[in-house]
């Protein structure tokens, strides 16, 4: 969980929640008046509603919703944005061995995190949950603007990369009309921008899950995302074994060993990607992966409390 501190001149900071995409957004904007704030607000409304639009699975006459309706059939033209971001997102699939994968939209929901999952699905089970997962299975046509899922009954969905997109976006609007500092928190997902008005990089503290009343240390932000993926609220106890809501969907397995992962990145599209797919490659392969990445640090809480981090992250303790 994440959260930025209040060091700021009540007069100059202004703050709006908004519930957009399913979740909670929180815009925050240095600004001369209530009614610029305001301006800002609208703003980065509009902006996220329209990406909600042009990428949600769930609304059906959406572009990804006309994507998933003709998997197995016939390629779709959509425009060049939601291209670009399939190909951005099958770039980190590349890059974390499919670790992340927009097609795990595919997989069959058979575990359950309310509290009445008494005992493991089947290896059958499990393996016939991901048979329509597969990155390698999405074709995409630069000159056509086509997408095209190969396999009937194949789905994407944006629910690991889209939030932070949402955020990117509606922070480079933002500073285009003008608004110097801010932050964009789509639920956890942050972007920001800018100095506060003492001069200062604004800075988020990092909150140790085990222990959710307390943070470890204070994170200075400047022109950076910082996007936290956690499992301390989502889980199911079966015979002793922790399993996390995030699932593996190369093999249909839920992770275990870690507890949170927060990943320091220049946008939130790329934080918000890279801390799910750290999650399900685990501590050391996801570290070393973050390691080759410039301008990308990471901080992994474990199960059994302990943290490690990649090796140019700048922490304050608190």
């Amino acid at each position: 969980m994440l959260f930025w501190t209040p060091l700021l001149n009540a007069e100059e900071i202004f703050k709006k929640p908004l519930f957009l995409m399913g979740c909670d957004f929180e815009i925050t904007v240095v600004a001369p008046n209530q009614s610029e704030a305001n301006r800002a607000f609208d703003l980065a409304e509009s902006e996220i509603t329209r990406i909600e639009n042009l990428i949600s699975s769930w609304k059906t006459n959406s572009q990804t919703s006309s994507i998933n309706q003709n998997s197995g059939v016939k390629a779709v033209e959509v425009d060049a944005e939601l291209i670009q971001l399939i190909q951005r997102s099958l770039a980190i699939s590349k890059l974390t061995d499919g670790a992340f994968d927009i097609s795990y939209a595919a997989m069959d929901r058979i575990w359950q995190f309310d509290g009445s999952m008494e005992q493991l699905p089947s290896k059958t089970e499990i393996e016939a949950s991901v048979r329509k997962v597969g990155y390698q299975n999405i074709e995409v046509s630069l000159e056509e603007n086509t997408v095209f899922l190969k396999e009937k009954g194949m789905r994407i969905g944006f629910g690991g990369i889209g939030k932070g997109y949402a955020a990117d976006r509606a922070k480079k609007i933002l500073q285009e009309k003008g608004f110097d500092s801010g932050i964009i928190n789509a639920s956890g997902d942050m972007s920001a921008w800018g100095l506060m008005p003492s001069g200062n990089p604004w800075k988020v503290a990092i909150t140790n899950p085990l222990a959710k009343e307390k943070s470890f240390a204070l994170l200075p932000i400047k022109n950076q995302a910082i996007v936290t993926s956690g499992d301390y609220e989502k889980y199911v106890e079966i015979a002793g074994e922790r399993y996390s809501h995030i699932i593996d969907p190369r093999s249909g397995m839920p992770t275990k060993g870690i507890v949170s992962v927060t990943v320091i990145a220049p946008k939130a599209e790329l934080a918000d990607a890279l801390a799910t797919a750290v999650f399900v490659m685990g501590s050391q392969t996801g570290l070393d992966r973050i390691n080759q990445i410039p301008k990308v640090e990471c901080i992994i809480v474990q199960t059994d409390g302990s943290i490690v981090q990649s090796n140019n992250i700048q922490l304050e303790t608190k």
